[in-house]
This record gives C-alpha cells, sequence and structure tokens, in this order.
C-alpha cells in the first residue's frame, strides 16, 4: 500500500476505491477515478508491483477490492483504516506526522526535483490547474542554484 501511495502519487481515496482488476501488472499501470470521477491512468513502479503481486497472491477472500481489512469479512478498506495503519507504520518507525497525502506531495517533490516536467507531475497528480501542483512542487534550493549555473551563469 505504501509503495502504492508513493510511487503513484494516488489519493487515499482513489486507493481505496481501486480494484484489483483495476490494475495492469504487464504495463504496471492502474486506472483511478479522481476528484469530479475524472479517470486517468498512474504508474507504479517495480518495487510496488512486486509487493502488490504478493498481498494479491496471499489473499484468501473473494472481494474484488484491491486493499480489504485483516479480518473477516474483509471487507474493502476504507480511507480512515489507511490512514490508521500509515500512522501506526509511522509511529513503529518513531515517525511523527506520518499520513498517506505525504506520499503524494513526497512523489510530486522527487518527481520535479528529478528533472519531470511540471505539465507532466500535474497529469499524474490529476489536477485541472497548474498552480495546485506548484503548491505540491517544495522547490530545493540546491536544485534552484544548479539550474542557475547550468542555464544561465
Amino acid at each position: 500500500m505504501i509503495d502504492l501511495l508513493y510511487s503513484t502519487g494516488i489519493r487515499v481515496g482513489e486507493l481505496v476505491n481501486l480494484n484489483i482488476d483495476d490494475v495492469n501488472f504487464e504495463d504496471r499501470e492502474c486506472v483511478v477515478f479522481g476528484k469530479g470521477d475524472k479517470e486517468r491512468k498512474v504508474y507504479f513502479d517495480a518495487k510496488a508491483k512486486l509487493h502488490l503481486q504478493n498481498y494479491i497472491d496471499e489473499r484468501t477472500d473473494n472481494n474484488p477490492a484491491l486493499f480489504v481489512t485483516l479480518d473477516a469479512p474483509h471487507d474493502r478498506l476504507k480511507i480512515s483504516g489507511v490512514e490508521i495503519r500509515v500512522r501506526e507504520l509511522g509511529r513503529s518507525q518513531n515517525l511523527s506526522k506520518i499520513h498517506p497525502h505525504k506520499f503524494r506531495r513526497t512523489m510530486a517533490t522527487r518527481a520535479i526535483d528529478k528533472g519531470m516536467p511540471i505539465e507532466q507531475v500535474q497529469k499524474i497528480l490529476g489536477h485541472s490547474q497548474i498552480d495546485t501542483t506548484m503548491q505540491y512542487a517544495i522547490v530545493n534550493q540546491n536544485n534552484v542554484k544548479s539550474s542557475h549555473q547550468r542555464y544561465i551563469s
């Protein structure tokens, strides 16, 4: 779940609405329905693929939901369930203020820091306005300096 949140940058609400059939393991992508019921493709890395496949293989239920509760009858996991699990994981690592949205923000910031064009980050995150994406991009001052040296100096 953590790998999927981090590598795709999806919202927690999009995560809990995913079904197993929405995941294309071969192409490492899935279709999510964002705000306003807008459909978009998101992509995940090889680590997320491996962990997702292992998770699905270990499940014994028939629920079509990608993520389900630990206890029978294995209902679809809700947003609050994801938040609780992420918070518990953070505490176990002595980290405070860990929440699902932090993975979305981190993915966007990392993508921009590595040189992904802001318009592509906007598309991945499902933002209709670029200004919204810009709020996610915590600009790394070292990157600004190196870009200045590369393009201006």
